[in-house]
Order: structure tokens, then C-alpha cells, then sequence
């Protein structure tokens, strides 16, 4: 259970420490090496840590400001009431974190208005943004949601600036309750994050597009204790969503590709190139594919990640005429 993982990182956490800045560096060569130069990264802030991974996390970032833009989520992950965190978390802000985590209200704090009424303060007190893990699939995860949405509405400084990551709920809802629910989250501009799960979750993520919500992509772990899957890699989460979500067909594949680039693509749906246009930050990938559609169905080779002008990682061979 997510409260025997919390027990054991309890005994890990203090040996894994000192490597924190190596870890850290070596998460961000993988990434970029697989086309990402934006990521936000969820910092342990707990008591047996205290503020040393985001000590640390800063101290990384501080060396990657040419070919990385990262957010950081002051994350709680052992529970944000069950840990007594809330002081070590408005630390984390004053510290300059820029997001205020949560974890299951329900099955970790066990009081879940408390527990997201104390997240939302935190964000309101310091004008910060959330991004909740929420993996709850019983009837309290759906209670959730609906709670945060009609926070947000009550509070409309909110708007545009939270996220709800993995909300498993919404696999257990109706087509039609899926739909309402949608249409709720896209008018509080609130965000889903998502791995695109796989398996017996099916996940509502083309009736949430379809209907305006903002999902976005994103590994959960990297080949840590939480879980041995995951890549650090967005195009294959395009690739999954193409097969559980498309026909596979050029059109449908190209579109998918939307999920791993924050809503970009090159050619919109009458293929009118739409990017990269003057103006725009030079920000982008090379990629061994002939379109889009191949990119995303063969998870094609990255050969190089430019970030605002800068090479993040890969190389290009320069030609001599």
C-alpha cells in the first residue's frame, strides 16, 4: 500500500541523500536526451528530509538556467497532514518552490476537506499554484475532485493554476458523468497530468481534450523505488495515447503527438503550418522521422534538444559545401 511505500522511503531516504545532486543531474541528461527541456519535478518535503531536496534540486537547476526550464512542486509525499508538513511546506515556498503538492486526502490524510482546505491556503497565503497527486479510485476520489473544482470556482485567483495528477477517478466515472465532470474542470482552467496509464484504468483522456481540458503528459517515476517503468520519455507517452485513444491512421497519429509537446504541433487539423512561426522560442527537436505520424508510431530516435537557443542535448553535423 501507498502507506507501507511511505514507511520504507522513510528508511531510504536518509541513505539516499548524498546522492541527490547526481541523481538529479543524471534525471535531467535522460530527459533531455529524450526531447524534454520543460519539466516540473516533485520534491520530497517531508520531516525525515526536511528542505534538503529542494536545497539540493535548486543548487542542480541553478547550473541547468541555458537548456532546462523546470518548476519545482513542493511535494509532501507523506501525507501533508499524516507527516505534520504544513510548516515545512510554507518554508518550501518562502524557499522558492512554486507549486503547492498534495497527496490522497482520503486514504493517506484521512480528512479530505482538511487536507486540501490546508493545500489550497498554502497556495492562496503565498499566490502559488497546486499540483495534487491523486491516485484515489473509490467514490472519495471522485468526492475530490469535485471538492477542488468547487474550490477553484470560489476562489478564481485559483484558476489557470492547478493540477490534478493522475486523478485515477475519473476512469470510474460514466460517459456521461465523465462528460460533466470534463466540462467543470476546463471551466476552472484546471489541469490533468497524466501517465497514461495502461491496464485496467482507462482513463477519460479524449473526452477531457475534447472538451477543453489541458492534459499533460508525464513519468511518475524513473527507475526508482516507486516503479521499475519508467522512460523520462514524452513520446512514447504520444505513442500510448495513439493506441489506446486513435485510429492509426497519419491524421489521428500527428495529433497525438499534442499530448507530449503541451498542445504544440506543426500543422493544424487542415495542415496549415501553425510552428514554428517567427517569434517563437527556439525550442525544439530533431527528430530521425519523416513526419509527426512516424514520429509518434515508431517512437522515433531523438537526435538532438534545443532549448531557447541552446543545445540541450545530441548533436547535429554541420555540413561543408
Amino acid at each position: 500500500t501507498i502507506l507501507d511505500m511511505i514507511a520504507l522511503e522513510q528508511k531510504l531516504l536518509p541513505e539516499l541523500q548524498p546522492y541527490t545532486q547526481e541523481r538529479a543531474h543524471a534525471l535531467i541528461k535522460l530527459i533531455q536526451s529524450k526531447g524534454s527541456t520543460i519539466a516540473r519535478s516533485h520534491c520530497n518535503i517531508e520531516p525525515v528530509s526536511g528542505l534538503k531536496n529542494l536545497e539540493a534540486l535548486t543548487q542542480v537547476l541553478d547550473q541547468h538556467q541555458q537548456d532546462l526550464t523546470c518548476e519545482i512542486v513542493a511535494f509532501p509525499q507523506h501525507g501533508l497532514l499524516l507527516s505534520k508538513a504544513e510548516p515545512l511546506m510554507r518554508e518550501a515556498m518562502q524557499a522558492g518552490a512554486h507549486y503547492v503538492g498534495g497527496l490522497d486526502p482520503t486514504n493517506v490524510d484521512g480528512a479530505m476537506e482538511k487536507s486540501l482546505d490546508t493545500m489550497f491556503q498554502i497556495a492562496l497565503d503565498y499566490n502559488k499554484g497546486v499540483d495534487i497527486h491523486l491516485h484515489e479510485t473509490s467514490p472519495a476520489g471522485r468526492a475530490a475532485i469535485d471538492y477542488m473544482i468547487d474550490t477553484v470556482d470560489k476562489n478564481r485567483t485559483l484558476r489557470g493554476k492547478v493540477t490534478i495528477s493522475h486523478a485515477f477517478a475519473l476512469a470510474t466515472l460514466t460517459p456521461e458523468q465523465a462528460q460533466e465532470t470534463a466540462q467543470r474542470l476546463a471551466e476552472q482552467h484546471i489541469t490533468i497530468a497524466t501517465t497514461v496509464p495502461i491496464g485496467t484504468l482507462h482513463m477519460p483522456l479524449k473526452t477531457l481534450n475534447e472538451n477543453g481540458v489541458f492534459v499533460m503528459s508525464g513519468t511518475d517515476s524513473v527507475v526508482d523505488h516507486w516503479s521499475p517503468f519508467g522512460l523520462g520519455d514524452m513520446l512514447e507517452k504520444a505513442n500510448l495515447y495513439a493506441q489506446l485513444y486513435t485510429r492509426p491512421d497519419e491524421l489521428s497519429l500527428s495529433r497525438s503527438l499534442a499530448i507530449a509537446t503541451g498542445n504544440k504541433l506543426p500543422l493544424d487539423d487542415k495542415g496549415k503550418q501553425v510552428w514554428p512561426l517567427v517569434g517563437d522560442d527556439a525550442s525544439f527537436v530533431l527528430v530521425d522521422a519523416s513526419c509527426s505520424a512516424e514520429a509518434v508510431a515508431r517512437i522515433s530516435p531523438r537526435q538532438a534538444s534545443f532549448h531557447k537557443g541552446s543545445l540541450a542535448s545530441g548533436a547535429i553535423k554541420k555540413q561543408i559545401s
